[in-house]
């Protein structure tokens, strides 16, 4: 089997991995990407300089949405809140 170089995610993998890594068990919640921009001259050599934009990604993060899209998960369905005390009992078959 060949050596991996690259793995890619999608979004609702990465929403999901961040719901369960904060603990989160209730509401819709999906990515959020907060972008930086800086101007810079760029260009292969000094006589073909160009004015260019740089547009860094500053934070990648959580954040509520109001529903299920392609950017975002139900926290319920994806990491529901663990069953605890008597109702744990009460659903053990005997």
């Amino acid at each position: 089997m060949p050596e991996t170089s690259q793995v890619t995610f999608s979004f609702k993998e990465i929403a999901t991995l961040l719901v369960k890594a904060q603990d989160i068990h209730e509401g819709f919640w999906g990515l959020f990407v907060n972008f930086g921009l800086q101007a810079s001259n760029a260009g292969p050599n000094e006589n073909e300089l160009r004015p260019s934009a740089l547009i860094p990604i500053l934070n990648l993060g959580l954040q509520k949405f109001d529903k299920e899209t392609n950017l975002s998960v139900d926290a319920a369905k994806v990491n529901p809140k663990p069953v605890t005390g008597s109702k744990a009992k009460k659903s053990a078959p005997n």
